[in-house]
């Protein structure tokens, strides 16, 4: 697929998330409160709240890149524009990668960027709130790629059930490794094995979710 089509569907993307802020400012004012949410109910425990806290911001974004995914590729199955892309001569996996890229812009990496906020709340040192956006932005398109799977795969299906139960399991390796890393941090133990893996199944679900995406979204308009 060629760059400039690539760019053209990604400013689409940005353009239609523009004209529908709250679809972008809802996962984004979720992950807020959630991760806001933890700390007033735990109490001022500051050993404890570091310890929880890399989870916590972890799973809070997990759960603000979920509730975005059904938005992802069901306006294009109702309007007809996913029949349209199917047939049209550039690649399908090229145009569902451009895609994914357009959803972690809008919805993912707004959570990066407010991610150090709250770190300050769970007293994170600073530190370990490098670390944590590190993480995340090695992290967070891993989640993206595969939450665009569980939507190809559910595309048509009434309610989102069936998506986080295909989803959350595929992420939890993501979990594991990122919340792993910001602990390592505070210890003062190596990140890099932490932050190697993160990697390693950011390169497998990039060449991997794209290919298998396409498959599932022919499946669902056949």
């Amino acid at each position: 697929m060629m760059p400039t089509a690539s760019t053209a569907i990604i400013g689409r993307e940005l353009r239609m998330a523009a004209r529908r802020p709250m679809d972008a400012l809802g996962a984004l004012l979720f992950f807020i409160v959630v991760g806001s949410v933890f700390p007033l109910a735990v109490g001022p425990d500051v050993a404890l709240l570091a310890a929880i806290g890399p989870g916590v911001v972890w799973v809070a974004a997990l759960l603000a890149v979920m509730i975005s995914l059904h938005r992802l590729f069901l306006p294009d199955l109702e309007d007809g524009t996913l029949e349209q892309l199917i047939l049209s001569p550039r690649s399908l996996t090229g145009i569902v990668f451009a895609r994914i890229g357009a959803h972690w812009l809008v919805t993912c990496l707004p959570l990066v960027a407010v991610a150090p906020l709250l770190g300050l709340q769970f007293g994170l040192s600073a530190q370990a709130i490098g670390m944590l956006l590190l993480s995340l932005l090695l992290g967070t398109p891993t989640l993206a790629c595969l939450g665009a799977l569980g939507a190809a795969l559910t595309l048509g299906l009434r309610g989102n059930v069936l998506l986080a139960l295909i989803v959350l399991p595929l992420c939890v390796p993501v979990l594991i490794f990122g919340s792993g890393a910001v602990t390592a941090s505070q210890q003062g133990l190596p990140s890099s094995p932490h932050l190697s893996l993160l990697g390693a199944l950011l390169l497998a679900a990039t060449f991997l979710c794209p290919w298998a995406v396409a498959a599932a979204l022919r499946l669902a308009v056949e």
